[in-house]
């Protein structure tokens, strides 16, 4: 009995096993080193660059930095303070104060705010129209225009505002206080209390000093006709 039932599970094994089956499909082997993908490898550099962002004109320097705390009902809460001032050295300057928890978050809000303050200086030949005292609480200055080639004779906070406004010739004093962030302010507030009127003024000498004089060719054929006479 034991025979039969052995000879009988053979044959239905050999029945089911697709080894004799016709267009059973045979797969090569596959090779090492993983699964490639239809499109193949990727090409160096396939990611998409984003856009460069324009360059910026403006230059910026640190003013002053400073540590603050308040006084809270829990206890101090203490504060970074940034004073920045941004120019292009082509006549636009502007100065920023702001606090933040970090240095770097103090600077970023001071930056924006000179960016919003900024004015335009009238620079004639690499210097100011013409002399300026100025007084802003404690702050006292005062700026005078000198000799092309003579540099910027100033100290402290006023050379940094200047060198940023593009003032290449001019004779400062810081009179006042020593407090950076009032001369910062009074030197801002210096640069934009020009006159008009003697800005064009002085436009206008520094055109009539230049403008070539018309070149007369009469006295040439009056000398001509007197040699012939002789």
């Amino acid at each position: 009995m034991e025979d039969n039932k052995t000879k009988e599970i053979k044959a239905t094994t050999e029945i089911t096993t697709p080894k004799n089956v016709a267009g059973a499909k045979k797969f090569p082997p596959r090779k090492p080193g993983g699964f490639k993908r239809p499109g193949g490898f990727r090409k160096p550099g396939g990611k998409k660059r984003m856009p460069e962002k324009p360059k910026d004109d403006f230059d910026q320097k640190v003013l002053d930095l400073a540590r603050v705390t308040r006084v809270m009902a829990g206890g101090k809460r203490m504060k970074f303070r940034a004073t920045m001032v941004i120019g292009d050295k082509k006549g636009k300057v502007g100065i920023g104060i702001a606090k933040g928890a970090d240095v770097s978050i103090a600077i970023q809000k001071a930056v924006s705010k000179a960016r919003k303050n900024i004015i335009e200086v009238p620079i004639i030949e690499d210097t100011i129209p013409h002399e300026v005292h100025i007084s802003d609480h404690s702050a006292k200055l005062m700026m005078r225009p000198a000799r092309k080639g003579s540099g910027i004779k100033a100290g402290g906070v006023m050379r940094i505002v200047l060198e940023l406004a593009g003032v290449k010739d001019v004779v400062a004093k810081i009179l006042g206080t020593s407090n950076k962030v009032n001369n910062a302010k009074a030197t801002i507030k210096a640069l934009s209390s020009f006159v008009p009127q003697a800005v064009a003024a002085a436009k206008a000498n520094t055109k009539a000093q230049f403008t070539p004089k018309p070149i007369i060719k009469s006295d040439e054929k009056v000398f001509k006709t007197e040699s012939k006479s002789k």
